[in-house]
C-alpha cells in the first residue's frame, strides 16, 4: 500500500536531501517551493522576485532554464541573490535541452529535468514499440542522462524527476497510455539511471492540472518505489491550476489529499498569479499536515479493511434518493450541493426574501437542498411549519433536529410533501432504539433520515440496519473519530457501511468539527482549504452524493464554495473550465491579464473546457482533455488548439482572444451571456 493508514496521518518515512543548505524528507518539516515568472536573462528582475519570494517564506526558488544561455544567466543571478544575503538554494527548472542542465548544474543547487522532454521524443507520433525496440531507446537516454547525473553527484547538487501528466514522451504514451502508470514509469527510467551511478540526491513529483490523475500518479509511484525499496522525498504540485479560488482548490485538493495520507515533503501552490501569492497558501497546507502528523504520531497503529481501490477511480455505488421528481442523489447522479441556512421562526418572512436573493445569484437554476437546525425541541414544529415556502426555492429541505428528538415529537401526518424532506439527527451505539424508529417512520411516511453516526457506531447499529434495509437512509459524520482525520473518518464509515451490505448515500459535511486548523485566524481562505482538503479527498476516492460547507456564514459564498470543490475534483461541471500555467520565464505572453481577459468573455459557458498556456513544453498534453486551447507560440504570437489539434498558428496576440471566441461559436459551444 502507498501508504501506512488511510484512516490515520502517518507520514512516509523517505530518505533525507540535501538542497543547498536546506533539508528535505525524512523528518524534517514540509519545504516550500515557488518559481519566479521574470524571463531569466533579465537577471536583475529575476533576483528582485527571488528576493521578494525569499522574504514572503519560500524556502526554495526555482527559475527556469529554458536554454543555454538562460542557463548560464544562472551564474549571476546566484551570486547577486547571496550578496544580497540570502541563502535559500536555487533550482534550475530544465525541459527539452541536456547541454542548458548540464551548464545550470555549475550554479545552482538543484536541478529539475522533465523526463518526458529531457533527451526524448515528444512527437505525438503513434507507433508500437517491440520489446528490442524499446531497450534501444532506454540505452539512448541512460547515454544522454548520465553525464548530468555524474556532474551532479560529483558537485554535491540534488536532481528532481519532474514528470508532467502534459508531457510523455511518445515511448511511454504509446506503451502505457496517458496514464496515472505511465507517469510513474517515466520517472523511474531516470531514477535507474541515477542509481546505476551510485546517486540518490533524488527528488521526485508527479504533477496534472487534473487533481484525480495527480493523486493516483502519486500514490502508484510510491507503490512501485517500495516494490524497489526506493525512499524517495516527493514534490506535490497540481500544475496549470489557474488563479483565484479555483486554483486554491484544486491545489488543495491534490496536495491536501496526499498530505493526509502522509506523502509529501516539498509543495509548490501553482497560481497564475504573482509567485509571493502562492507561499503563504502552500504554507497553511504544509502546517496543517504537520499537525495531523504530529497527533498521530504516537498512536496506535489502526488496523482495517479498506475496500477503495487507490489506484484506479470508481464511485462508490449506492442507492439513488430522490429529493424532488426532477432532482436525485446517488449512483448516476452528480454530487448534490446542501446549503446551510439560518431561519429565524419568530420573524421568517425576512430569511425567505433574502433566500430569494440567494437563489438568483446562484448559476444554478434552484437550490437543490437547504440545511436548517433545529436547536430545541419546541422548535420543531415551528421549522415543519416554514417548509412549504422554503420548498418553493429548493429541491429538498434537510431539518437538523436535536439530539433528543424522537418520533413522538414529529408530527409526521401534518407532513405535506415527505419525499422532499429530510430529517437528520447524530446517533450514538446507544441509542439503536430511536434509531429504528425513526428510520421505520421514514419509510413509512416516505421522508429521508440522514443519520450522522460514527464507523464504530454504525458497526453497534448494524442490526437494525440488517433488519430494516438502508432505504431512505442517508449517512453522514459530523467529526473525526478519536485517532483519524475527517477523510478517515468518512472512508471508514464507507467500509463499514459496505461491510453491511448498506449502500446508503454518503453526505460529506464541512464542519467546523472537521477543520484542520480550527484555531487559525477566521477568515475565508482558511475555510476554503479545510472544505477543499476534506470534500475534495473522499471525492477523489469516489465517495460522497451529498455535500455541504458548513463553515461558511454567508449561505450563497458556502454554495459557491461547494459547487466550486465538485468543478475542482472533476466531479461535477458547474462552469467554464479553466487549465492555466502559472507563468515562468519562458512564457511568451502575459499570463495573468490574458486569463482574466479570456475569463471575463468565457465565463458563463458551463461545460467548455479552455487551456490557457504560456509556452509549448506542457501545452498539447495538459490541453488532453480541453475543448480549446491558447498557447504561446513566439513573442507575441499565440497558437490556437481545437482539442489537440492546432488550427492556429503564430496569430498576433492582439488578435487572439477573438478569434478564440470565433472558433468557439465555430464549433456550436457558444452561447450568449444572460
Amino acid at each position: 500500500m502507498y501508504c501506512a493508514s488511510r484512516y490515520q496521518a502517518r507520514r512516509r518515512l523517505s530518505r533525507e536531501v540535501r538542497v543547498g543548505n536546506v533539508l528535505l524528507g525524512g523528518s524534517q518539516p514540509v519545504r516550500v517551493q515557488s518559481m519566479t515568472t521574470t524571463p531569466t536573462q533579465d537577471v536583475a528582475a529575476t533576483v528582485r522576485q527571488s528576493i521578494a519570494l525569499a522574504e514572503a517564506g519560500c524556502e526554495i526558488i526555482r527559475i527556469t532554464a529554458p536554454n543555454k544561455a538562460a542557463a548560464a544567466a544562472l551564474k549571476d543571478i546566484a551570486r547577486e541573490f547571496r550578496a544580497a544575503g540570502f541563502s535559500q538554494p536555487l533550482v534550475a527548472d530544465i525541459h527539452f535541452l541536456p547541454a542548458a542542465a548540464m551548464e545550470a548544474v555549475e550554479h545552482v543547487e538543484k536541478v529539475r529535468v522533465n523526463p518526458g522532454n529531457y533527451a526524448d521524443k515528444k512527437k505525438f507520433a503513434v507507433r508500437e514499440y517491440t520489446d528490442a525496440a524499446y531497450a534501444e531507446e532506454l540505452e539512448r537516454l541512460h547515454e544522454d542522462f548520465s553525464p548530468l547525473v555524474l556532474r551532479a553527484k560529483e558537485l554535491g547538487r540534488a536532481l528532481r524527476i519532474g514528470t508532467n501528466h502534459g508531457s510523455l514522451s511518445d515511448r511511454i504514451m504509446n506503451r502505457y497510455g496517458d496514464s496515472p502508470l505511465g507517469m510513474a514509469e517515466s520517472a523511474l527510467e531516470f531514477i535507474r539511471i541515477c542509481e546505476h551511478h551510485g546517486f540518490r540526491d533524488l527528488v521526485l513529483s508527479m504533477k496534472s492540472s487534473n487533481p484525480k490523475v495527480m493523486i493516483e500518479a502519486y500514490r502508484v509511484v510510491v507503490e512501485k518505489m517500495l516494490a524497489e525499496d526506493m525512499r524517495y522525498p516527493l514534490h506535490l504540485g497540481v500544475t496549470e491550476a489557474g488563479d483565484g479560488d479555483d486554483a486554491r482548490i484544486k491545489s488543495a485538493i491534490g496536495i491536501g489529499s496526499l498530505l493526509f495520507d502522509g506523502l509529501g515533503d516539498t509543495i509548490r501552490v501553482s497560481l497564475t498569479e504573482d509567485p509571493v501569492y502562492e507561499v503563504p497558501v502552500a504554507r497553511d497546507l504544509a502546517r496543517k499536515a504537520e499537525r495531523l502528523w504530529a497527533e498521530h504520531a504516537e498512536l496506535p497503529p489502526l488496523p482495517g479493511k479498506d475496500s477503495i481501490d487507490p489506484y484506479h477511480y470508481a464511485r462508490r455505488a449506492v442507492d439513488v434518493v430522490h429529493l424532488s421528481p426532477t432532482c436525485k442523489a446517488g449512483s448516476g447522479e452528480p454530487p448534490r450541493v446542501i446549503i446551510p441556512w439560518s431561519l429565524d421562526f419568530a420573524d421568517p418572512s425576512a430569511h425567505l426574501q433574502q433566500l430569494a436573493a440567494v437563489q438568483a445569484r446562484l448559476k444554478d437554476a434552484r437550490i437543490e437542498g437547504l440545511l436548517v437546525t433545529v436547536s430545541e425541541t419546541r422548535a420543531i414544529v415551528p421549522a415543519l411549519a416554514q417548509v412549504p415556502a422554503l420548498l418553493a426555492h429548493a429541491d429538498a429541505v434537510v431539518l437538523e433536529l436535536p439530539a433528543t428528538a424522537t418520533v413522538a415529537d414529529l408530527p409526521l401526518s401534518a407532513l405535506t410533501q415527505p419525499k422532499r424532506l429530510i430529517f437528520a439527527r447524530r446517533f450514538t451505539s446507544s441509542q439503536a432504539a430511536e434509531f429504528e424508529a425513526l428510520l421505520t417512520a421514514a419509510q413509512r411516511a416516505g421522508f429521508h433520515l440522514a443519520a450522522a453516526v460514527s464507523p464504530n457506531d454504525l458497526a453497534r447499529l448494524a442490526p437494525v440496519v440488517l433488519k430494516h434495509g438502508a432505504k431512505n437512509l442517508i449517512l453522514a459524520s459530523t467529526e473525526p473519530d478519536p485517532g483519524k482525520h475527517p477523510v478517515g473518518t468518512h472512508r471508514a464509515l464507507a467500509e463499514v457501511a459496505l461491510g453491511l451490505g448498506c449502500k446508503a448515500p454518503l453526505w460529506i459535511r464541512a464542519t467546523e468539527a472537521n477543520r484542520i486548523h480550527p484555531a487559525a485566524p477566521d477568515f475565508f481562505g482558511d475555510r476554503l482549504l479545510d472544505a477543499s482538503i476534506h470534500i475534495g479527498s473522499l471525492l477523489a476516492d469516489g465517495l460522497g452524493d451529498l455535500v455541504s460547507v458548513e463553515t461558511v456564514e454567508d449561505a450563497a459564498k458556502a454554495s459557491t464554495l461547494a459547487f466550486n470543490i465538485l468543478q475542482g475534483a472533476r466531479s461535477r461541471v458547474v462552469k467554464t473550465e479553466y487549465v492555466a500555467c502559472p507563468s515562468c520565464g519562458r512564457t511568451l505572453f502575459d499570463l495573468q491579464t490574458t486569463t482574466q481577459a479570456i475569463r471575463a468573455r468565457t465565463g458563463h459557458l458551463k461545460g467548455v473546457t479552455i487551456a490557457i498556456m504560456g509556452c509549448i513544453v506542457n501545452g498539447p498534453g495538459e490541453m488532453a482533455d480541453a475543448d480549446f486551447g491558447y498557447v504561446g507560440g513566439a513573442p507575441g504570437k499565440v497558437n490556437l488548439y481545437v482539442g489537440k489539434e492546432c488550427v492556429q498558428y503564430n496569430l498576433p496576440e492582439e488578435h487572439a482572444v477573438d478569434r478564440l471566441i470565433g472558433l468557439i461559436k465555430e464549433r456550436g459551444r457558444w452561447f450568449e451571456p444572460a
